[in-house]
């Protein structure tokens, strides 16, 4: 008889922040939008909420491949060139 065991090792990543904002006043804000269902919905209306209650001067709104998966490379690049700060959101 041959016993398998299906755990595996758990394995940690580090991961670097970047310093938050003082203020959002003015700052471009990305929107990734996970695909899941609402999300894109949810991700506007934080937008709106970002520009009218917190001077953020521009969302753009970035949509990854699926809901499963992180941001694809080109979206991360994307948001490093033209954004001041992110949001992630999740439908469903």
């Amino acid at each position: 008889m041959e016993l398998l065991d299906p755990t595996a090792e758990v394995t940690t990543r580090a991961i670097a922040y970047v310093d938050r904002p003082a203020t959002l006043e003015g700052k471009r804000v990305g929107l990734i939008d996970n695909t899941k269902f609402n999300s894109d919905r949810l991700l506007e209306k934080i937008g709106a909420i970002l520009k009218s209650e917190y001077g953020v001067a521009e969302t753009r709104m970035f949509r990854k491949h699926n809901a499963s998966v992180p941001a694809h490379e080109e979206i991360i690049q994307e948001i490093q060139k033209t954004c001041d700060a992110m949001v992630a959101g999740v439908g469903d």
